[in-house]
């Protein structure tokens, strides 16, 4: 860093008349965002972490942003979604650098899967196997534009269609790559993003791809984020879930065929084809198919505890299925002079055999079969070793998917581990990550002992700018009028809001039978989940007057329409976590094996960080105004409901809808 940079300070920045009062418009002086920046400061300089919730308002962004580049040491900003990672890119990173008078040496990074693959692209063209005008149209968009991009990042191609089939077959995804040995290592777009990050000072990653680097260390290129001496995680009350992701284990039907299509492929392009590789592929489909239909009849997510019993009651097909993949491993390893392709493919078929194995309990794994999982599979490797019970099995089914997968219960151990016990410095942040004024509940679920806290609250005045509902009279939730009842609140709430409302239900059922009642009777504009893709039905939602969005849990955080567009947001009831969820069911057992109240120590404390993210949605700016409706009696009947409302931001409260009616006259 620059020595000016060097010589400034936080107070700089942040007093009156100071540094950003001078280049930002509509500037005003924030205590809290200048508390924030101090504290973000002092921990850096300590070598400590930090925990910080940032009320709505704070501008949080600014108040990490600003100490990470006076520190004049390597630093990542981790985020929990690419709409904060793009943010942060496009006018957060420039404003600052604008203030500071000089540029910032800065990366982006992502997973692999946003980027194009230029090996496969050249490959394609050569022998393109489209399918219909909907793929010729992709394509012809991905070569115009290959030609003149610096980064290979999809999001840089605004019309390409987010489930692009095509895109999949294109990406730089790590089962299809080579590595160093591929003809195209030095000018690939992946090579590239490691090239930047290395040479950089900040770096803008996700959640995603810092956990996918923390869990497997190393991949063909080394390890994927440079060192680093500060690390940021803003919404930070993601982590667990994705954690739980990738140092787990999963695998698919999806897998199975995805393996046979690119050996098929790759064999035609490069000419390693044979009989006898066309026999093994045919007899992996075979298997494959027979394999997974026997979960034709059970839950769409359930755990997976009988998964012994089941290999030893299906053991046929179970056989049959590592033999076939047992056999094309083989096959593809005598191929001659083999192309690196194929060697990838090689282990492909390995990783799947070795996964299947762990994920059905099957114990019987010679040495050296051991030996491959940890040098390979090093998460696989974690589960060989569980001696405590931490991991627990399940199966999902989402359409023609079944997914058999592995997912830590306990996350903190993990963590404090890989990344809290000697790492950087860790700043966790998020609008929500206290329950009660408390930060036990977060500290314990991802093992943060040592740390400091803080406790930023919102800016905006809710006293002024909001209202919390809670009706009066209505059935408890379980109840059968319950969903009569809420269809009628909600469709007072909406004619009195005039639309532009967000009504987030806990499951889609009550969704799409409250959405058939309300949307009848309503004169405005409704949309439901699942009628697009979230980005469109957002859009859609911002473009369209006085419309009402009718969405699950995807829609209740990272979401902002700030402005008189959403001016309600409806929440039919506490979002405690479904108990029989596979992983929500294991983790409750773990608290009570603990000696601790599942209830009290799990479920409530999700439960009010969920809401807060919820009400969350409302107030975006200091002009918001707008009510906020729960129509779940148990937050007065109950006495965890203290918890609840004790949890929220200062909400003037009402039962009566005629004060609802007279915050929208004002």
């Amino acid at each position: 860093m620059a020595d000016a940079v060097d010589r400034l300070t936080v107070e700089d920045f942040f007093r009156p008349g100071g540094r950003l009062s001078g280049r930002m418009p509509d500037w005003e002086n924030r205590p809290g965002q200048f508390d924030m920046a101090s504290g973000v400061d002092s921990a850096i300089a300590e070598s400590r972490h930090l925990l910080v919730e940032a009320g709505t308002g704070t501008g949080k962004t600014l108040a990490y942003l600003v100490p990470l580049v006076l520190a004049g040491q390597r630093a990542i900003v981790s985020t929990g979604t690419k709409n904060l990672q793009e943010q942060l890119v496009r006018k957060d990173v420039p404003f600052l650098e604008r203030v500071l008078g000089r540029r910032l040496r800065v990366a982006v990074m992502k997973g692999r899967a946003n980027f194009l693959c230029l090996q496969k692209l050249e490959d394609f063209e050569k022998k393109p196997e489209l399918e219909g005008l909907e793929r010729l149209s992709d394509l012809v968009q991905i070569q115009d534009w290959a030609k003149q991009t610096g980064t290979g990042d999809r999001d840089e191609i605004r019309n390409l269609p987010g489930r692009s089939k095509l895109w999949q077959a294109l990406d730089a995804r790590r089962e299809a790559c080579t590595g160093r040995k591929c003809v195209k290592f030095d000018e690939c777009f992946v090579t590239r993003m490691h090239r930047r990050a290395s040479e950089a000072d900040l770096i803008i990653a996700n959640h995603h791809l810092f956990f996918a680097d923390l869990s497997l260390r190393r991949d063909d290129f080394g390890t994927i984020l440079p060192s680093h001496q500060a690390v940021v995680f803003d919404e930070a009350h993601a982590i667990e879930g994705v954690v739980g992701q990738f140092f787990g284990a999963s695998l698919s039907n999806f897998k199975f065929t995805e393996l046979v299509w690119d050996t098929r492929s790759a064999a035609q392009r490069e000419r390693f084809g044979s009989k006898e590789l066309d026999r093994r592929l045919t007899r992996l489909k075979a298997t494959t198919a027979d394999f997974f239909a026997l979960f034709r009849d059970r839950q769409s997510r359930e755990t997976f505890d009988d998964r012994s019993a089941f290999r030893r009651r299906h053991a046929s097909e179970y056989r049959a299925l590592l033999t076939a993949l047992t056999g094309l491993e083989a096959t593809l390893g005598m191929v001659k002079q083999p192309p690196e392709i194929a060697i990838a493919l090689r282990g492909r078929a390995r990783a799947h055999r070795l996964t299947l194995r762990v994920l059905l309990g099957d114990t019987g794994m010679n040495s050296r079969e051991v030996d491959e999982v940890h040098e390979h599979h090093p998460v696989l490797g974690q589960l060989l070793e569980d001696q405590y019970g931490n991991y627990v099995y399940w199966l999902e089914k989402r359409g023609k998917g079944v997914f058999l997968q592995a997912t830590p219960v306990d996350v903190g151990n993990i963590l404090e581990d890989a990344l809290f016990r000697d790492g950087a410095t860790a700043i966790l942040t998020s609008a929500t990550l206290a329950v009660d004024g408390a930060f036990d509940y977060i500290r314990g679920r991802l093992g943060l002992h040592a740390c400091s806290e803080l406790a930023i609250p919102g800016h905006f005045d809710f006293r002024r700018q909001a209202l919390l509902y809670l009706p009066a009279g209505m059935p408890f939730p379980n109840s059968r009028e319950f969903t009569r009842r809420a269809a009628s609140e909600i469709l007072s709430l909406l004619e009195l809001s005039r639309g532009r409302a967000f009504v987030l239900f806990t499951s889609y059922s009550q969704m799409r039978k409250v959405h058939a009642v309300v949307s009848d009777s309503l004169s405005f504009p409704c949309l439901m989940q699942g009628q697009g893709s979230n980005a469109w039905l957002l859009e859609r939602f911002r473009k369209t007057r006085n419309c009402v969005l009718f969405a699950t849990a995807s829609f209740w955080q990272g979401v902002d329409v700030p402005g008189e567009q959403l001016s309600c947001v409806i929440i039919d009831k506490l979002p405690f976590a479904v108990p029989s969820d596979p992983i929500v069911k294991a983790r409750m057992e773990q608290v009570m094996r603990g000696g601790g109240n599942p209830f009290r120590d799990y479920q409530i404390p999700s439960a009010v960080l969920s809401l807060k993210q919820g009400f969350g949605r409302l107030i975006r700016s200091g002009s918001d105004r707008g009510v906020l409706a729960l129509l779940d009696n148990r937050v007065v009947t109950k006495g965890y409901g203290r918890i609840f409302l004790d949890s929220l931001p200062d909400y003037p409260r009402t039962q009566r809808l005629e004060d609802v009616r007279e915050f929208f006259r004002r």
